[in-house]
């Protein structure tokens, strides 16, 4: 399998709404597994809402693995 990092996703700016929900549930369960946050986090915030804040300053450390029907594959970083 041929990956290919790109510094602008071609075929797509924005994640879809299932990689957004793949993201912030994985993100989420390291959250609550004992994962520290990366960002500043109060105590009435969830885990979900951490996760959110994370990804809106860009400060995630996860990638999405977007495969094409031809058989290309672009990791898009969250970073």
């Amino acid at each position: 399998m041929k990956i290919i990092v790109l510094d602008r996703v071609v075929f797509m700016a924005r994640l879809t709404r299932f990689e957004l929900t793949r993201v912030l549930s994985a993100r989420s369960l390291q959250l609550s597994l004992g994962a520290p946050p990366l960002v500043k986090r109060t105590s009435e915030l969830s885990m979900l809402e951490v996760a959110q804040k994370e990804l809106a300053q860009k400060v995630l450390p996860l990638s999405v693995l977007r495969k094409f029907p031809n058989g290309r594959v672009e990791r898009i970083e969250l970073v």
